[in-house]
């Protein structure tokens, strides 16, 4: 088994509850984690036999600005289905960033992390 880490990739997107992030829109910071055996692609130094890190990051993309979510909550759920049913992935952990959240008060950044895994999208 091992981990795939793409940290930090950063998008606009337009989700939130309030009327100017829908139509203004804001960044979005997403990270993930994916587990996966990796024995063959370190035995035979192929990329078919690993994920492409390209099509994993078209696919964070898409998720970003194909909908528009009020909760990052429902915008991870979206990534990880995304990413679960169409890559060989046995289980991730994405974590979603959302930097100046209009919130009252002194916040860098508001952060949710979710793990799925197969199973959960069957």
């Amino acid at each position: 088994m091992g981990i795939i880490r793409l940290k930090n990739m950063q998008f606009y997107g337009f989700h939130g509850v309030s009327e100017s992030e829908k139509h203004l829109g804001g960044r979005f910071e997403i990270d993930l984690e994916m587990n996966l055996s990796l024995k063959e692609a370190c035995t035979t130094d192929d990329l078919t036999k690993t994920i492409n890190y390209e099509s994993i990051y078209q696919t964070v993309d898409a998720c970003v600005k194909k909908d528009k979510f009020y909760l990052i909550e429902a915008l991870a759920n979206s990534v990880a289905h995304d990413i679960l049913l169409n890559h060989p992935i046995d289980s991730l952990i994405v974590k979603v960033r959302k930097p100046h959240a209009p919130v009252r008060g002194v916040l860098d950044t508001v952060e949710v992390e979710i793990m799925r895994t197969q199973k959960d999208y069957v």
